[in-house]
């Protein structure tokens, strides 16, 4: 992406409604809340549900739902990283970022509804999956993210800011999250059930949402810190783009970017087996007769989305300036061993809904500061190796990270997938657990999935952020860029 015409970047509708220096509500309330609470719906309730729709209402086959999903794994990550370095050599008036965000008003609501369509049955079937599938995931998803990501980092150096505008876009991700999570169960169990034109529908009002919202985006956010290094290169004009090999030698040497990216890796992607396990916990694990009948299933994942979801919204108000006082690091990692405990009495309540209720409950709300503060500790990263390197590495940093998120869903629902056919789940019988030997070892799978998976992962992350020791001397290192910059 290349600027051909100066001014179009300058038109009424494509330039920033953004002019102040500093960070203020509308541009964190409407650039880093409203508009990925929209760009992330369809992720949110693919999230929750997708699994579940291709097995109970497509019934694709388990052996053909791991290999794609495997398959796309790769294809994701080489798009994230593609992505990243586009993002990284795009130089516009508008900033590097943001041009990418105005595409995906386009790319992520279109891509959002196809698999919902299925025009075909047989062999075409399972292709149009598998192509509207890598749409999504390998192609609108990574442009959207990736971008996305890369805001946090250039919109201010005010490390406190960043983890504001951290926690308005990771408010928004647990909100789709909750959305998805909360709402599409019941819409799914009693009226979309396995009518396709149904989810169709629902799929296209959520796509439309998405591409306004993500316009709104574009139009309330600014790149302060590119503009910065914009105009500090503006004198140099034979000074390039740095190159993807210093880049990658650059945080290939340090390790505070190792332990941050290992830490969102075991928080992510324990997270997203946990979530794609989640229907099924219910349906099969779960006592669901807490409300009246053995089918409510659909109303216990929403009872367990609102256990997990209030603690996370009232963590909200306070995560920040917990933060603000006694640093990311101790509230984070104070918050993976809370998340541990959780997930030790929600295994201790052994299908008990109650008891699970409650372990939940208290997982999320130990989760909250990694949530919300992953963006900006990935910000001092970026700051921190412009320290010792005198390079950003903006692009390929949040092009890591965005493959690491948007991964983490096809490669653990592949595991979960495999999981599943190895413990004999048949989503074609009347009862999808078959005899009682094979029911137990369908909800050890499903059980082993949704809890102590992350509940493992929780106790591994608290050691990891414990070496996470950048931001106590960040301010001094800031100086320092500061100090570099006015000597040009």
């Amino acid at each position: 992406m290349h600027e051909t015409k100066k001014d179009f970047w300058s038109s009424p509708f494509t330039s920033s409604k953004i002019k102040t220096e500093d960070i203020r509500l509308p541009e964190m309330l409407i650039g880093y809340f409203i508009g990925p609470f929209g760009a992330l719906l369809s992720s949110g309730i693919f999230t929750s549900i997708l699994q579940n729709y291709f097995t109970d209402v497509l019934k694709l086959n388990l052996t053909f739902l791991t290999a794609l999903q495997l398959f796309s794994t790769i294809l994701i990550v080489a798009a994230n990283l593609i992505v990243g370095q586009l993002i990284e050599h795009t130089k516009t008036m508008a900033g590097k970022a943001r041009p990418w965000i105005l595409l995906s008003a386009l790319t992520l609501s279109v891509a959002s509804v196809l698999m919902f369509v299925v025009p075909f049955e047989g062999t075409l079937k399972l292709i149009w999956i598998a192509v509207a599938y890598n749409l999504f995931y390998a192609v609108a998803y990574p442009i959207y993210n990736t971008a996305n990501s890369t805001l946090i980092p250039v919109s201010t150096r005010n490390s406190q800011k960043r983890g504001a505008l951290a926690s308005f876009t990771n408010v928004a991700g647990l909100g789709v999250m909750g959305a998805g999570s909360m709402v599409f169960p019941i819409l799914v169990s009693f009226a979309l059930k396995e009518s396709q034109g149904r989810w169709f529908a629902v799929m296209l009002a959520v796509a439309i949402f998405s591409a306004l919202t993500i316009y709104l985006q574009f139009m309330f956010t600014r790149e302060r810190v590119t503009e910065e290094i914009r105009k500090q290169n503006t004198a140099d004009e034979k000074k390039g783009t740095v190159s993807l090999r210093v880049q990658l030698h650059a945080i290939a040497n340090e390790k505070m970017w190792w332990i941050v990216m290992l830490f969102y890796m075991g928080f992510q992607w324990s997270g997203a087996l946990k979530n794609g396990s989640m229907s099924y916990f219910c349906k099969w694990v779960l006592d669901n007769t807490f409300f009246g009948t053995a089918d409510a299933w659909g109303a216990s994942q929403s009872l367990l989305s609102i256990m997990g979801a209030v603690p996370m919204a009232v963590a909200a108000v306070f995560v920040v300036p917990l933060c603000n006082k006694f640093g990311k690091r101790k509230v984070t990692m104070a918050g993976m061993l809370l998340g541990a405990a959780g997930g030790v009495i929600a295994i201790w309540g052994d299908g008990r809904i109650i008891p699970v209720a409650v372990g939940v409950a208290l997982k999320c709300l130990g989760s909250s500061p990694a949530c919300y503060m992953i963006l900006a500790m990935l910000a001092d990263v970026i700051d921190h190796i412009e320290f010792t390197s005198h390079i950003r590495t903006d692009g390929l940093t949040m092009s890591i990270y965005s493959s690491i998120m948007v991964a983490g869903t096809p490669v653990c629902n592949s595991i979960f997938s495999a999981l599943l056919n190895m413990s004999g789940y048949n989503q074609e019988a009347d009862v999808a657990l078959g005899t009682s030997a094979q029911a137990a070892g369908v909800q050890a799978a499903i059980t082993a999935s949704y809890i102590w998976a992350e509940t493992i992962a929780y106790m591994i992350c608290a050691v990891l952020i414990f070496f996470f020791t950048i931001e106590k001397k960040l301010p001094e290192e800031q100086a320092v860029i500061a100090a570099r910059k006015d000597k040009k």
